[in-house]
């Protein structure tokens, strides 16, 4: 029978468990824990309160109709609603058809090498560039260089830029999630790439693909920042009705609203933060449901 010694096991020896200062440590960082989640989550729900007791009263079918006004019992929010619409449609469609082609040749075409990890680390770098950026970009090529002035198409373009490395992100996320074996499976009935893309790898990353878009959607229809560089209007009396009219959404209306130094605008402002959180709560639904609803089981 072999006897163990400390020789054989030196670590044992220096190992000094000290739990009574293990335990009070963990117990010290675990109630500080606690009080960051309790200040984080006091803090929203006194800012939800305060949005809800303040903008209910203001928040009717005469709020929603109707267009903005110095008068604040008269203000409304329906062109920046529109607007909001408009931009959103618009962006949506501009950035999820190349985000998502984007994603599927850098993970399934594109061969590993220098160019690939180039790509790939400047796609993840952009995904955290101030969103103010993007507008000063924006400004500088679709407004003065491509002369499109302060229109619907011009914020469209420039907040599909500011989403465009998220849904990339995502959507790789996504394909990456696939298991390999699907891919195998199908190469080894004869199935080109294309078609094992289309066909086995796309349905499964559907829902993870659908969820990242519509959550970098969200982040598009809050932004306000890039459509304030590139000139978006604060004051609107019209509906747009197509891609070059001038516009302005929920954000920048809100901004415009709380500027003000009637008190009364205060409420109105908090009116149209509930219509937008109202907004983004239901994207959000929408995305949880997508995902529940088409996801697969491997």
């Amino acid at each position: 029978m072999a006897v163990t010694t400390a020789e054989q096991f030196p670590a044992r020896e220096q190992f000094r468990p000290r739990l009574g200062f293990r335990k009070v440590t963990g117990v010290i960082f675990t109630g500080i824990g606690l009080v960051a989640i309790a200040v984080g989550l006091g803090m929203l729900v006194w800012l939800l309160i305060d949005t809800f007791v303040s903008g209910l009263p203001w928040l009717d079918w005469q709020f929603l109709t109707s267009f903005d006004s110095r008068f604040p019992d008269r203000a409304g929010a329906k062109a920046a609603i529109y607007g909001t619409a408009y931009m959103m449609f618009f962006t949506i469609v501009i950035a999820l058809p190349i985000g998502v082609m984007s994603a599927i040749y850098l993970e399934e075409y594109a061969r590993e090498g220098k160019l690939k990890s180039f790509i790939q680390i400047n796609i993840s770098n952009l995904a955290a560039v101030p969103s103010i950026i993007y507008g000063l970009l924006g400004l500088q090529v679709f407004v003065r260089w491509m002369e499109l002035g302060r229109s619907v198409l011009a914020g469209s373009l420039t907040m599909a830029l500011l989403i465009l490395p998220i849904i990339v992100v995502a959507t790789q996320e996504a394909l990456r999630a696939v298991p390999p074996s699907i891919r195998d499976a199908s190469y080894g009935v004869g199935a080109t790439r294309w078609e094992t893309i289309r066909y086995h790898v796309l349905p499964y990353a559907l829902p993870g693909i659908l969820t990242g878009n519509i959550l970098a959607a969200s982040r598009a229809i809050g932004e306000s920042a890039p459509l304030i560089t590139i000139g978006a209007l604060t004051y609107v009396p019209f509906t747009p009705s197509g891609p070059l009219d001038r516009f302005t959404v929920l954000p920048i209306q809100i901004f415009n609203w709380v500027s003000r130094p009637q008190q009364d605008f205060q409420g109105v402002a908090a009116a149209g933060i509930i219509v937008l959180l109202v907004v983004l709560l239901l994207m959000n639904s929408v995305a949880i449901f997508l995902r529940q609803k088409l996801q697969r089981r491997f």
